[in-house]
């Protein structure tokens, strides 16, 4: 079996965890008749940014381009052509096979009689807002952006679960989950909410989490979504910056430092996030927190 020109086909990593692995390529192949048999060494999924490619099994193939997402299931064979002169290009994400499983699981648990063959589908919708979610994922990872695992983590497994769930229901296979209680997702929920209060100052992965709640990492992710109404990595940024508040108040304390003690890389990184979420730098907050200060000063003293 051929291995692809390196020259026509090279991928870039964009983010590789034990969770997650996402990488971009560029496919610089013409239009062309059918490349020799290739295989899938792992579980994929591609999401297109850009060109069309077919690919062939047997007498039947199918026509991938941005409009859809791309499934590739490990050990298949299989043929490639271009339709046009333009390649392609797009975004690979392979999920470690035990969180895969669970994603899937939710969906379909007949998937623990085929754990290796978790795609019973070729290809699946890709949604406008996956489309742009894609995109914008892409974007944040190839930024000079400071990269929080946690973000990263969240974010591309629930990208990928939601391209899954999208292909189900179009291939009549309608989500079937688990039961269960609330109570149980209630507590797991806030047992994380103590485990990230208590951890404000550290690098907290999605892992970290999960195994502190004693659940799987993309379960645990959904089950905090539903229960607080926000993504796990968003609830830690807003309980950082809410505590920065306070700080920021106190003249005495430097800005980097209150920085770096709830988390962020940097003071540049701090400002961003922060100018993000509440419209302003931090040192802009502080002056004008002193500035009122000492006109009550003044007032006190003037009375």
């Amino acid at each position: 079996m051929e291995k692809p020109d390196p020259e026509l086909l090279t991928f870039r990593t964009l983010y590789d965890s034990p969770m997650i692995s996402v990488r971009d390529y560029i496919c610089r192949h013409e239009a062309c008749g059918q490349s020799a048999e290739e295989s899938s060494d792992v579980n994929g999924i591609v999401l297109m940014r850009h060109g069309a490619f077919s690919k062939h099994f047997g007498k039947r193939h199918i026509t991938a381009d941005v409009n859809q997402a791309v499934f590739f299931s490990k050990d298949s064979v299989y043929r490639v052509s271009h339709p046009a002169d333009c390649g392609d290009r797009g975004t690979t994400f392979n999920v470690a096979q035990s969180i895969l499983n669970d994603i899937i699981r939710e969906l379909d648990p007949a998937i623990d009689e085929r754990p290796d063959q978790p795609f019973p589908f070729v290809t699946g919708p890709c949604e406008a807002s996956i489309f742009w979610r894609h995109r914008e994922f892409v974007r944040r990872l190839e930024s000079a952006e400071p990269l929080e695992p946690l973000w990263a983590d969240a974010t591309g497994l629930q990208l990928v679960a939601d391209v899954i769930e999208d292909a189900f229901e179009r291939y009549g296979s309608r989500p079937r989950r688990r039961a269960s209680t609330i109570a149980d997702h209630g507590e797991r929920t806030e047992a994380a909410k103590t485990y990230l209060a208590s951890r404000m100052s550290e690098a907290v992965t999605l892992d970290d989490v999960a195994a502190a709640v004693n659940a799987s990492p993309f379960n645990f992710a959904r089950i905090f979504h539903q229960q607080t109404g926000m993504p796990i990595h968003r609830y830690l940024t807003i309980l950082r910056l809410r505590a920065a508040l306070e700080r920021i108040a106190d003249p005495k304390i430097e800005i980097t430092e209150i920085a770096l003690d709830l988390g962020f890389s940097s003071h540049s990184h701090f400002t961003d996030v922060f100018r993000r979420e509440f419209g302003e730098t931090p040192s802009a907050v502080r002056r004008r927190q002193t500035v009122k200060a000492i006109r009550e000063m003044s007032k006190n003293l003037i009375a």
